[in-house]
């Protein structure tokens, strides 16, 4: 069973770096109001966010369910392919 505080660490990190990007979602105003989206902070805040989500992948790698394990690789997946574009 997959620990709810790993996956809504992973669901956050994933929807500050979707916001960033211009997804329109809850995340999207509060990263507007604490000056995340303008000019060139966006990208920056999507890649840092990758960049964690990168690292958490490493230092919990063989200690993840299965569903943690697939929520954390298709974030990383997701976020790597709007990033390259």
């Amino acid at each position: 069973m997959p620990n709810l505080e790993f996956v809504g660490l992973v669901n956050s990190l994933q929807a500050t770096a979707e916001a960033a990007l211009g997804d329109l979602n809850a995340a999207t105003s509060s990263a507007a109001r604490d000056g995340l989206l303008e000019g060139g902070r966006a990208r920056q805040t999507a890649e840092r966010s990758l960049k964690l989500l990168t690292m958490l992948a490493e230092k919990t790698r063989g200690n993840l369910d299965f569903t943690e394990a697939e929520l954390l690789t298709e974030a990383i997946g997701s976020l790597r392919a709007r990033l390259e574009n």
